[in-house]
């Protein structure tokens, strides 16, 4: 069995994902990060975009994630985020709306926000 660990994929709101990974995919404010099974301890700032998660069964998971924190010790990593919906909870003709709407009214973080809810739901389909 290859080695593994545990994900906490937590909004403000709800537990969105949790369970044994691989590797897990997310962006920070210092770039693009992996991590797998032993990796260093970390603690970083996450930025809008989407996670992808490596289940331990070889399914991918994907989730639009808007802000928040990544930590990782102990082969147990936390994603704590202001905002995050699976990409099967998106509902894509809404983002897309939402996309038009906020590059109609010049509001970048609405667009910014939209364009991660698209990609994320969009990379599993």
């Amino acid at each position: 069995m290859a080695a593994e660990l545990h994900v906490a994929l937590v909004a403000a709101d709800r537990e969105v994902w949790s369970g044994e990974a691989t590797l897990v995919v997310a962006r920070t404010t210092s770039g693009d990060i992996g991590v797998m099974p032993g990796h260093q301890p970390l603690l970083g700032v996450l930025e809008s975009g989407p996670v992808t998660i490596r289940t331990s069964d070889g399914a991918t998971v994907v989730a639009a994630v808007h802000g928040g924190f990544i930590s990782f010790a102990d082969n147990k990593l936390s994603l704590l985020a202001e905002i995050a919906e699976l990409s099967d909870e998106i509902d894509v003709q809404r983002a897309e709306r939402e996309l038009e709407r906020a590059q109609a009214e010049g509001d970048a973080s609405a667009e910014r926000r939209a364009d991660v809810r698209l990609r994320a739901a969009t990379a599993t389909r």
